[in-house]
């Protein structure tokens, strides 16, 4: 995938109106400082587009980039910060909720997660809540330049068995630093844009003959 053009076209808060998008869509969620932001960045090869802050908790919209006027990224609160009052936390998640059920164009959930750390119960939760609402992420395991490589495939079996993932559910262990991972993720996004792009073309052939 080569990425040339880039808008942050759409910002939702927990009182908008969810935009009607033509194109496919790709979400991230993840808690808070795992990095969410920086595989952005990094997938756009753009340094800031994606706001990201030492501060947890800094995305609190829903925001929709526009990837060559071919899909959008679509970036989600992040979940389990602890300064956010309670109710917040809860607006946050109707807002989460509203979008996975309403989205026509969702296509991919990636959900990422520590790849240090076992998987918290924050992390479980909003796993088995986006298979709940019919859609199999994939993991994406952040912050992989803080391991050693020989401790790579240990930490992958620990956060598919923390998960307790769907069998053939690919993790990829990604860097934001060193960009290792970014090819397979460029990989999935391919093949689930065109197979988007086919299913267009046919339900378009089939409108034409009715």
């Amino acid at each position: 995938m080569h990425i040339k053009n880039v808008n942050l076209e759409t910002v939702c808060g927990i009182t908008s109106v969810l935009p009607e998008n033509d194109k496919m869509e790709i979400a991230f969620a993840g808690k808070s400082n795992v990095g969410k932001s920086s595989l952005i960045n990094s997938l756009m090869n753009r340094k800031s587009l994606a706001r990201t802050s030492s501060q947890p908790g800094k995305t609190q919209t829903i925001n929709f980039y526009n990837i060559n006027e071919e899909m959008y990224f679509v970036d989600l609160p992040g979940y389990g910060y602890a300064k956010v009052s309670m109710s917040m936390k809860e607006q946050w998640a109707k807002l989460i909720e509203k979008y996975l059920i309403n989205s026509k164009q969702l296509r991919i959930v990636f959900l990422l997660v520590d790849i240090r750390h076992e998987p918290s119960q924050n992390d479980k939760n909003m796993y088995d809540w986006i298979v709940y609402h019919g859609y199999n992420p994939l993991i994406i395991a952040t912050k992989l330049d803080k391991i050693k490589r020989s401790q790579i495939q240990k930490h992958v079996k620990m956060i598919k068995q923390g998960l307790n993932v769907v069998d053939g559910t690919p993790v990829i262990p990604f860097s934001s630093l060193t960009k290792q991972g970014r090819d397979e993720i460029y990989e999935y996004m391919d093949e689930y844009y065109h197979e988007y792009y086919l299913a267009e073309q046919q339900a378009e052939m089939e409108g034409m003959k009715e």
